[in-house]
This record gives C-alpha cells, structure tokens and sequence, in this order.
C-alpha cells in the first residue's frame, strides 16, 4: 500500500519544466525587425543593407545575428563616369567615418531591444550582433573597420532596459570587437 501511495504521489508530482528555448519564428522577428531599424535609420542618408540580417539559436550559448551594410550609398563607376574624382572618394570616406559612431550607438539599441524581445531567450546565454560594413574597390578604407561585433548577457542587456542597471553600464557589459 506504502508503494502505490509513493507511486500515485511521484505520478502526480509536477516534473520540472523543458526549457523553452527560442523557436525560429522567433529569431526570424528579430532578423525583420533589425532590417527594419537598419533601414529607418536615416530617412535623408539612408544605411543600405545588403543582405537580410540572419540569425540563429545556439543552445547553450545565446542567439548570433549577422547583416551586411553599406553605411553611405556612394557613386559608382560606370562608362560613363569610369573614375571618380579625389574629392568624392574623401567625401565617401568622410561620411562613413561619421556613421560608424552612429552605428555602434544603433547596434547597441538593437541589442537592448532584442533581450527584451527573445523571452525564451535563457538569460544567462549570451546575444551577439555582427554588422560587415561594405566597401567599394575604390575606397579608402584604411584604418575603417570591415566588421563591427557586439555581444552580451541577456540578463545584463534586461537591467539596462528595466533602468536596474544606468545606460551608462553598457560600455561595460557589451564586448564590441572591430576588425
């Protein structure tokens, strides 16, 4: 009789729970919803993204994101302008090197935006976002880097964004890698 009371209680005793872990719907409104702040964020000098941001779920590491970008939309070379003058190319130069603040400043947004949005995300599991910056045979792109990285604790990312945390923390929270 002792057994069978056992029994019946281990039967009806709550098990614990399978992680939810983020389906791939999920990653795929965090991939729309970065090509679309990428896309929007300057209606005048627009950033032009090449290809869609894809991401993935790494199960005990955190969610990757990955977009290629062109920061400035520049002139081409074609037939009938076959080499573009000193000027321009300075001047291409000279709006990418403001937009690259402007877009470690975004990316750092996007990060914040995708902890709180991943709720299945563990929040001990990390976030990553990487952006390759696109540039013309013709540019100057030295000393400019080809690729921004940034990752982070989900945990982390939620307390900036619940104010547990100042805005101020993130310098310490977000390794960023340029390369």
């Amino acid at each position: 009789m002792r057994a069978l009371i056992i029994c019946a209680l281990l039967a009806l005793a709550q098990l614990p729970a399978q992680r939810a872990l983020p389906s791939r719907t999920e990653v795929a409104a965090m991939e729309r919803s970065f090509d679309q702040r990428l896309q929007r964020f300057s209606i005048d000098t627009p950033i032009e993204v090449l290809g869609l941001t894809r991401g993935v779920y790494l199960d005990g590491f955190g969610a990757v994101f990955t977009a290629e970008v062109n920061l400035v939309q520049t002139p081409g070379i074609s037939p009938f302008r076959p080499t573009l003058s000193k000027e321009d190319v300075a001047r291409a130069r000279a709006a990418k090197q403001k937009r690259i603040p402007e877009l470690r400043n975004l990316m750092r947004d996007m990060m914040i935006a995708s902890a709180s949005s991943l709720d299945r995300l563990p929040p001990e599991e990390k976030l990553v976002l990487g952006v390759s910056l696109f540039y013309n045979s013709w540019e100057d792109a030295t000393g400019l880097p080809r690729q921004i990285t940034m990752q982070a604790k989900r945990q982390l990312l939620m307390d900036v964004a619940a104010s547990r945390l100042p805005h101020s923390a993130l310098d310490k929270i977000i390794q960023v890698r340029e390369e």
